[in-house]
């Protein structure tokens, strides 16, 4: 009895009423295909059961099917959902995904992790470390495949793809100087993050454009501790009616430890925070916080550097505008309301 052989992309082609260049395009993830010519390459794959061979195609062609992403290893929201939103963004393209996880936030190990990914032959990278190492690095780094950055320095030439973090920074403080807030007080995130830099930017921009009093800022590290060690000190100050806190994960340490010095959000305090975690809406009081996009920059990212794959021109550098979530940690404070009620 004959072995039944696995299905070619010969076998696809005829299926679909295409050439075997076109099916050849669509599994690379070539843009210059027809939605529609697209959609029936891919019905006639699944059909058959065909699966490309990628080594065979990395051998023959000196580049595989394979996006790099080079990461930081951590459980923070952002960071994790921008690498979810990429991985995502290429295997819908048609790409698989290989990802290099830093040892350490350190020039060695960036230019270790891109080295490993060009070591299997990937046909571009994405770099998702936004702290002024990794950029540093990455202006040293010479690659023979394209390369775009997530977050990080904009002043370089390679194409980067972010939040406008410092438009969000604006935005988290002017919404509590509209409540009628004299004066806004910040903790950040940590003093390397690019992140971190332009929401503290976006925070003095707008107390400086009402004129506001620029308290001095908190140091954070994006936990929940640190916003707690910083809403203890920040409970102490009875004039402190209104905090920008650099993440959700600090706005959480910031309510406890207001809750716990009998300080009422938003009764005395307002807070706002920045990401809008899943459970930012579950917190006591719920959080009013800056949504960040990722699927949009995930999808602008690979867009990138299929432009760069293709020998198309590059967008350049790309910001996602946040947008604001109202919830129940904001109001005005307490001498509004009593004015507004004795009016």
């Amino acid at each position: 009895m004959e072995a039944r052989r696995d299905p070619a992309m010969t076998d696809v082609a005829r299926l679909a009423g295409v050439s075997h260049q076109t099916v050849s395009r669509v599994i690379n993830g070539q843009t210059n295909v027809r939605a529609q010519t697209r959609l029936r390459v891919t019905a006639a794959m699944q059909e058959l059961g065909y699966r490309p061979n990628r080594a065979a195609r990395a051998l023959a062609s000196g580049h595989s099917d394979q996006i790099g992403i080079v990461a930081q290893p951590t459980h923070l929201f952002g960071p994790a959902s921008l690498l979810k939103s990429v991985e995502g963004a290429a295997v819908q393209a048609g790409f698989g995904v290989s990802v290099a996880v830093l040892a350490a936030l350190d020039r060695a190990s960036v230019e270790d992790a891109v080295n490993r990914h060009l070591e299997q032959r990937v046909r571009g990278i994405v770099v998702i470390v936004p702290v002024v190492s990794a950029a540093e690095a990455i202006r040293d780094v010479h690659t023979s495949v394209p390369l775009v950055m997530i977050g990080g320095d904009r002043s370089q030439e390679v194409p980067c793809v972010g939040i406008d973090q410092v438009l969000g920074g604006s935005m988290a403080t002017q919404l509590l100087l509209d409540a009628g807030h004299e004066t806004v007080w910040h903790v950040t995130g940590p003093p390397d993050s690019f992140d971190s830099i332009d929401r503290v930017q976006g925070w003095r921009s707008a107390l400086a454009r009402a004129g506001a009093e620029v308290p001095p800022v908190l140091a954070g590290d994006w936990s929940s501790a640190s916003g707690y060690q910083a809403g203890k000190m920040l409970a102490r100050i009875e004039d402190v009616t209104a905090v920008f806190a650099a993440n959700d994960q600090t706005a959480l340490g910031i309510l406890r430890a207001l809750h716990e010095h009998g300080r009422d959000v938003p009764g005395d305090v307002s807070v706002v925070g920045f990401d809008d975690l899943p459970e930012s809406g579950f917190f006591i009081p719920p959080l009013t916080t800056i949504r960040q996009d990722f699927e949009d920059v995930g999808r602008r990212a690979l867009r990138a550097l299929l432009a760069q794959i293709e020998a198309e021109p590059a967008p350049g550098h790309e910001l996602v505008e946040p947008t604001i979530v109202l919830r129940d940690s904001l109001a005005p404070p307490r001498r509004i309301g009593r004015a507004q009620s004795a009016s």
